[in-house]
């Protein structure tokens, strides 16, 4: 006989429609807030080309060179990284990024 599933079947639905309830009334809740425009401007390739040349440096140095090459591969990376990057921003200035900050009552 299959009555032993019949209850487990019950429990399983009134849990999912009281979760299906929650998320509903949460959401809901949410929409009731205010939004706040904030102004936000991208990392400059000065930054990101800093980061990626530092560390690229400091791999390539430490294969090469051991634990001093990755001190010195990093610090020359992150210098031509930051030159490139440096030119690349007079050529095409960073872009500002318009993201909505959502607050609650």
């Amino acid at each position: 006989m299959r009555t032993n599933e019949t209850p487990m079947k019950k429990i399983f639905t009134v849990l999912a429609v009281a979760i299906s309830f929650s998320i509903a009334s949460v959401s809901s809740a949410s929409a009731q807030t205010t939004v706040k425009e904030k102004n936000k401007t991208a990392m400059s390739h000065k930054k990101k080309d800093a980061i990626i040349g530092g560390v690229g440096g400091a791999v390539v140095g430490g294969v090469v060179g051991g634990g001093k090459g990755a001190v010195i591969g990093g610090v020359a990376g992150a210098g031509t990284g930051y030159m490139i990057g440096k030119h690349h921003d007079k050529k095409h200035p960073p872009k500002k990024i318009y993201k909505k900050k959502v607050e609650t009552k």
